[in-house]
């Protein structure tokens, strides 16, 4: 399993003051608390507030890095933004994200190749994101082509099958298992699958419960990965459980605590 922590991102209003007063400890104590609750990742996503969101990439990047050396994701629609953060990451990054158009797809692998990193690859191109399972399959496919044609390996491949709020469309939630139990079919090894799990709750009043009950069942389909908040215990204890029920983790008593243990280890 591969949480991603979600919270530094501007898009939360301590992080977006933090941004503004270049206060330093909020930044870093979320790192270490998402550390501590087992993100292999922190993603890293300036938001809109701030007004050179270059400068503000690389001085998040920075700061983090002062206090642990937990792998970055770098977050943003903006391929300067990304660039900015590889700058000064000292080691490789999860890059989030990009879509499924060919084009793009090589200049986001080229630069992964470049900077030996991994990538989140959305299941949508310009035109949009489908609500057909054949053609989210197919956006995934060609992500594997491209991912081959480049060298990149697939463990450094990430499929993301775009999770929309449950009060926009409630039949979504069933499609993203189908879509995510087939990609597992594409490849041997297979890519890792993701999600910005939080967008299935947007607008609604049990987000907890909602973001929870989507993850169990997506990882029950075949995800290992989510951009989560790891910092919600009863989230990361139902995920850990549900590796446990699909005999991806072995049993032991104090099981949770021995995957939280795998997880902080480096």
């Amino acid at each position: 399993m591969i949480p991603i922590g979600e919270r530094i991102n501007g898009m939360f209003r301590d992080v977006k003051q933090a941004i503004a007063e270049k206060e330093k400890k909020v930044i870093q104590e979320l790192a270490l608390r998402q550390t501590e609750a087992g993100a292999k990742y922190l993603d890293v996503n300036v938001g809109t507030a701030a007004r050179d969101q270059l400068g503000t990439m690389k001085w998040l990047v920075e700061t983090i890095q002062e206090v642990c050396d937990t792998p970055l994701a770098l977050d943003s629609q903006k391929l300067d933004v990304i660039k900015a953060g590889l700058e000064v990451a000292k080691q490789p990054v999860l890059i989030n994200s990009c879509r499924a158009d060919a084009e793009t797809l090589d200049t986001y692998f080229g630069i992964c190749k470049e900077h030996n990193s991994s990538l989140i690859c959305l299941t949508m191109t310009k035109e949009g994101v489908s609500q057909d399972v054949p053609k989210r399959l197919e956006d995934a496919m060609r992500v594997i082509e491209k991912a081959t044609e480049h060298e990149i390996p697939m463990e450094r491949v990430f499929i993301d099958p775009i999770i929309l709020p449950i009060n926009v469309d409630q039949r979504q939630p069933k499609m993203i298992c189908e879509v995510i139990s087939q990609v597992k079919l594409m490849t041997d090894p297979p890519p890792h699958i993701t999600c910005g799990l939080s967008n299935i709750s947007q607008g609604t009043r049990n987000r907890h419960l909602i973001n929870r009950t989507m993850l169990v069942m997506m990882v029950a389909a075949g995800m290992d990965s989510a951009i989560c908040d790891v910092l919600d215990k009863d989230l990361m204890d139902a995920w850990i459980t549900t590796e446990l029920l699909m005999n991806r983790i072995i049993y032991s008593h104090d099981y949770i605590k021995a995957a939280l243990t795998s997880l902080r280890a480096r």
